[in-house]
């Protein structure tokens, strides 16, 4: 038997794009083999995840329509296996159907809905109960989605059914390590069950999600079989053999990215789909001579190519010599579109407007601030007039203790790095350097500075990074208690000083730009705190 994992990037909502992506796999599949079988993602036609769009009453129809259409235009001797949204008089199903000769011969439901970090299927879908096997040429593939894999019932009930061979549908999104813990997962469950499993993930990225693909297959003794590349879309073959009981005997065998290189295609596949998929002509971006703004122009630059991106250098009296050469030098090694416009006319004239409400008041953060939004009006009315996206270029570590201004450097409309803290941005520059020279050393080197007062550094109001991003780790992505956090070593006036700014800054992060999550809990989807709230750790 040959089997085709059909790795591709669907657009939520986009029907009839979809269906044609599939009917084209399916057509060239068809010219490599005409009976294989072809298996798409989770929710192919519909794209992942639809959120809301699921409660308009015209879902079910247009997946009845794709399906449909799908049944006319298939090869008719292939074995397509799709996901799609099914409504039926027992309610919304996340389904998948098995198409061959015109016809839905096959249909499951998924049965663990999923209802935690960015997921929320509970609220939309109802759950199955019951295993779909299907006889393709003798071999009994059984058919699950997603999250289905991750408990060992749906699985076993499938084997059960008779299932010889188990196809797993996916929406899978990425984050650090995440690759290896599906490779286990997937040994655990073809040892258990003593047959071999077929994973094939989505990718692409959709808002803040990004769906790395590695779609990938392990014999019944949990071996690695075959394994499709990391964020790229594609068709990748395998090879069933049925003798002395189904294996798999040919496929694709990518090694999979390292770490640092697996981040950072997520941030570019990430940036890169949602500027392209919300049809922006191209990104703007401050660039300061700093480094989350240097790995920010690296980033988009990957994406999207050099002529696509413009970058503005917005100097004040505080801005440093070498932060003015550095910021040319990056825009320089990279190729980009660059301008210099000083801000200092501006703030004057903001200060001039405000000398009445400021008389007698003593300068503090506001002059600071105002900095920023000054910074962030020349960036907003440059994207208005071009129609560009404006990337802003915060970091997690900034984000999570409210080191930022709202309406200034807050202002835009993506953020690469809103995942990424600070101590990670400095591996990325240096990890991007290896593949081409594009961040000044001293970028990396210098202290890191916001410059909007006379020899700033952020840990004259930070601890260390090293500290913080810690911390930060502790308290948001693990839900440890102060005590716990103090526990690990970290001084006390460090661990509540850190804990109370990300309890009060809530209200800055629902503010903020959406941005690529590349951990298990970033700030906006998984992490849905109150602004208002009496309640906090101690």
């Amino acid at each position: 038997m040959k089997l085709c994992m059909g790795q591709i990037n669907t657009l939520v909502g986009d029907w009839r794009g979809n269906a044609d992506k599939i009917i084209s796999v399916c057509h060239d599949a068809a010219l490599h083999s005409p009976r294989a079988v072809v298996v798409f993602p989770e929710l192919t036609l519909s794209g992942y995840p639809p959120e809301d769009l699921l409660l308009r009453p015209a879902v079910a129809e247009q997946a009845e329509a794709m399906l449909e259409r799908l049944c006319a235009e298939l090869p008719a001797h292939l074995w397509v296996i799709v996901g799609y949204p099914k409504k039926t008089a027992r309610g919304l199903f996340n389904a998948a159907g098995v198409i061959h000769d015109g016809a839905v011969v096959a249909e499951y439901f998924k049965q663990f809905l999923p209802n935690y970090q960015v997921f929320d299927e509970k609220r939309y879908f109802t759950p199955g109960d019951e295993p779909c096997v299907v006889d393709v040429d003798g071999v009994l593939l059984g058919i699950t989605i997603c999250e289905d894999i991750w408990n060992p019932e749906p699985a076993a009930k499938a084997k059960r059914a008779g299932a010889s061979c188990l196809i797993n549908l996916n929406a899978s999104p990425f984050h650090r390590g995440k690759r290896r813990e599906r490779w286990d997962l997937l040994a655990e469950r073809a040892l258990a069950n003593d047959f071999p499993i077929v994973y094939v993930n989505q990718v692409g990225a959709q808002d803040e999600l990004v769906f790395d693909g590695g779609s990938f297959a392990v014999n019944p003794n949990g071996e690695l079989a075959a394994a499709a590349p990391d964020f790229e879309e594609g068709s990748w073959w395998l090879t069933l053999t049925t003798q002395a009981g189904v294996h798999i005997i040919e496929g694709p065998q990518a090694q999979p990215l390292d770490e640092l290189a697996a981040i950072w295609q997520a941030l570019v596949v990430g940036v890169r789909d949602y500027v392209n998929k919300n049809n922006f002509p191209g990104v703007v971006l401050g660039l300061s001579g700093g480094i989350d703004s240097a790995v920010t122009l690296a980033i988009a630059v990957d994406a999207l190519g050099a002529q696509r991106v413009h970058a503005l250098m917005m100097p004040f009296r505080y801005t440093a010599s070498m932060s003015i050469e550095d910021a040319e030098a990056e825009a320089t090694a990279l190729d980009i579109a660059y301008r210099s416009i000083s801000i200092e006319p501006l703030y004057e004239s903001f200060m001039a407007s405000l000398a009445d409400e400021f008389a007698g008041l003593s300068a503090n953060i506001t002059e600071e601030n105002l900095q920023a939004r000054c910074r962030g009006v020349l960036l907003m009315s440059i994207s208005n007039k071009k129609n560009l996206l404006v990337l802003t270029t915060g970091n997690k570590s900034e984000l999570a203790v409210g080191y930022s201004t709202l309406y200034g450097d807050m202002a835009g409309g993506f953020d690469a790095l809103k995942d990424c803290p600070k101590m990670l941005v400095y591996a990325l520059a240096r990890y991007r350097n290896t593949v081409g020279q594009c961040i000044p050393e001293r970028v990396i080197t210098r202290p890191p500075s916001a410059e909007l007062a006379p020899n700033q550094e952020d840990q004259d109001s930070l601890p260390p990074y090293e500290v913080l991003d810690a911390i930060i780790e502790w308290y948001v992505e693990r839900d440890a208690s102060p005590a716990d956090i103090i526990s690990q070593g970290f001084q006390p006036e460090d661990v509540h000083r850190v804990i109370r700014l990300i309890d009060l800054n809530e209200y800055k992060r629902r503010q903020a730009p959406v941005g690529v999550r590349i951990t298990q809990r970033g700030f906006g989807r998984d992490r849905r705190y109150p602004i208002t709230w009496a309640w906090r750790n101690s």
